[in-house]
């Protein structure tokens, strides 16, 4: 495959996003096919959270966690210290080390949009999971995306988000794609949904606006842009600016749309 650039890269202000995550608000459509005893990959699993869920509702089943960055995967081997059927190590989708048909259920949350060859992940993770199991993905839809209020600045990020992230290769509308790039990677049993994660309390909106506010002036997506040309300091100081007059609105309202798939091997 191909490489590919993270577009978000792990700053803090990404990181805080990550840890939110749990296997009930960002793999619901997954958990009715899990049970006990099954083993599980979880691949781009960032500080671990979904990991951790993951491997409770699987016991004693194996799971493992994967990601390229070994610093998040230090953070989360400290996080699940102790869960007796888990681990954690630096891997990558695009060239996994286990054999074919090692696992039950193999997972991606919100990693094929980042990738240059997203079909050809699919078909690593096909590879390694049994005849009969499943392979799982859900990815965001920027495009999909709606918020209230109109603020200008909104809008700017979100045309230089597509800019950066289309530069790197990926697909930041990933979430529309995810059924048709299971089909290329030689799926013919796919089951679609969606599901949208929504930020509109005055907690959701501190939380949401904020780190947004950060990441485009602090994280690699704001090196990216700069050194690439689509942006300079000033013009992320306004967007950062933007995102929190958004979070101080209390009509404020953010929808992220997200695609999912449920892959039959």
């Amino acid at each position: 495959m191909t490489s590919s650039q993270y577009t978000h890269g792990h700053h803090d202000s990404v990181l805080r996003s990550h840890r939110r995550r749990t296997a009930t608000n960002s793999a619901a459509y997954l958990l009715p096919h899990l049970a006990c005893g099954m083993s599980v990959l979880d691949i781009g699993c960032g500080p671990g959270t979904i990991t951790i869920d993951l491997a409770a509702l699987v016991a004693p089943g194996r799971v493992s966690g994967i990601d390229y960055e070994s610093a998040v995967v230090a953070e989360a081997s400290a996080a699940g210290a102790g869960v007796t059927n888990l681990s954690f190590a630096v891997g990558d989708v695009r060239g996994l080390s286990d054999d074919d048909g090692s696992f039950d259920v193999v997972h991606a949350h919100q990693v094929l949009q980042h990738l240059t060859d997203p079909v050809a992940a699919l078909r690593e993770m096909r590879r390694v999971c049994r005849p009969g199991g499943i392979v799982a993905a859900r990815d965001a839809d920027y495009a999909a995306m709606a918020w209230y209020p109109r603020i200008p600045a909104l809008a700017d990020w979100m045309v230089l988000y597509q800019q950066v992230a289309r530069s790197n290769g990926a697909e930041p509308d990933g979430g529309r794609f995810l059924r048709h790039w299971a089909h290329r990677a030689g799926f013919t049993d796919v089951t679609s949904s969606a599901s949208v994660w929504c930020y509109s309390t005055e907690s959701e909106r501190q939380w949401w606006g904020g780190l947004w506010a950060d990441r485009v002036v602090a994280s690699n997506f704001a090196g990216q842009a700069i050194d690439r040309g689509f942006a300079d300091a000033a013009q992320l100081a306004a967007l950062s600016d933007g995102w929190r007059e958004w979070a101080a609105d209390p009509d404020a309202w953010f929808a992220v749309v997200n695609g999912e798939i449920l892959c039959r091997r």
